[in-house]
């Protein structure tokens, strides 16, 4: 099979983990028969110093017409004090926009063999698996005004909360039908006690779950979501809520593994190419340093293969692989425990290779 895929590799760490994500890539296709092309297209900081703006528009075009897109990490304090239109996330927003990727699933695994890793309690992280579907184009992030001065002085601004029906609608639905391959419940999040957003998303909620009867469906505000995700996170199957919730969520949720350096993200849309990326940042300050931890950007790899090529098999011997190489005790720094040794970027990103040829012929 030949796909096309757009790899934007970003800034700080993310031509690294990028680097590992083809290399896992190439080594799929010369073990199941595929041929990948790729694409290269710049977004975010460097766009902005070689372009002159965070989103091309000939990134635009070439996502549109892969089969997928790749994305590293953007943005890093060298661009923090630029005008709001010009930072590096507007060109995620943009790119988000753009491709109509309405939604975002946020995968979060325990692995058994990184349970020391968490902050928590091992009875707490223990057989965690669940699934964040965060809202991505509208909510606060995209309401106008926005960043906008409401006196001369600058002493206030105004920032929109906007949500169609149909935006929710979408969302909500994707949600129960992710339920339905998994163990069949949906935890809602809204704040609809203060927000009348929150409100129209609760009925919304509840007019789509008549259509699923056989999913368990639950409302949650906001704040207890959060704290029942350090409580008792065992209780989520698929957690589904706005834009800016699911983003602060997720983050949370990450921790439960040890490191946002675990957890992949995959943004699709109804149709057209998906874009993959690990949810951690740029992380500049060991950039070039070849310290990178690979393997959430080598699971997004997975969910590429699995979501938009529809290469189950494939897909699954990805994650066996990253499994087995965290249960033979690699570990990179951010998730190494005192006296486990430390493998460098590259070095993770060979072990885990070394386990996919593995798996395929056994």
């Amino acid at each position: 099979m030949n796909k096309t895929i757009t790899v934007i590799p970003g800034d700080g760490i993310g031509p690294e983990v990028i680097q590992s994500a083809i290399k896992v890539l190439d080594t799929v296709a010369s073990n199941f028969n595929h041929q990948f092309k790729y694409q290269y297209a710049k977004l975010g900081g460097v766009a902005i110093d070689e372009d002159g703006t965070p989103l091309p528009q000939e990134t635009v075009d070439l996502s549109k017409k892969s089969d997928g897109v790749l994305l590293g990490a953007v943005g890093g304090p060298k661009w923090d004090t630029l005008p709001g239109h010009m930072r590096p996330e507007k060109g995620l927003l943009g790119i988000r926009k753009a491709l109509n990727l309405y939604a975002n699933l946020r995968p979060v695994t325990a692995y058994k063999a990184l349970i020391d890793a968490s902050t928590l309690k091992r009875e707490v992280v223990e057989d965690v698996d669940l699934m964040i579907v965060r809202e991505l184009t509208g909510g606060l992030y995209f309401g106008e005004p926005s960043e906008r001065r409401t006196e001369a002085d600058g002493e206030a601004v105004v920032d929109t909360l906007y949500y169609k029906k149909s935006e929710i609608e979408r969302i909500v639905r994707q949600a129960f039908e992710l339920a339905r391959l998994r163990r069949k419940k949906v935890t809602s999040v809204d704040k609809a006690n203060v927000l009348e957003s929150s409100r129209l998303w609760r009925e919304v909620a509840e007019a789509i779950g008549k259509e699923y009867p056989d999913i368990e469906l639950e409302h949650m505000l906001v704040d207890n979501a959060a704290m029942q995700l350090i409580r008792n996170p065992k209780q989520f199957d698929v957690v589904v809520t706005e834009n800016m919730f699911g983003d602060i969520l997720s983050d949370e949720a990450s921790m439960l593994t040890g490191s946002l350096g675990m957890l992949p993200s995959a943004s699709v849309s109804g149709d057209g190419p998906g874009l993959y990326e690990p949810i951690h940042g740029s992380a500049p300050d060991i950039a070039g340093q070849n310290k990178a931890n690979p393997l959430a950007t080598i699971s997004s790899v997975a969910m590429l293969l699995r979501y938009s090529f529809e290469m189950i098999e494939e897909a699954d011997a990805v994650d066996q692989a990253v499994t087995e190489v965290l249960e033979a005790g690699y570990r990179t720094g951010d998730i190494a425990q005192q006296g486990e040794q430390v493998l460098t970027t590259e070095e993770m990103t060979e072990k885990v290779i070394e386990r996919i040829q593995l798996v395929v012929t056994n």
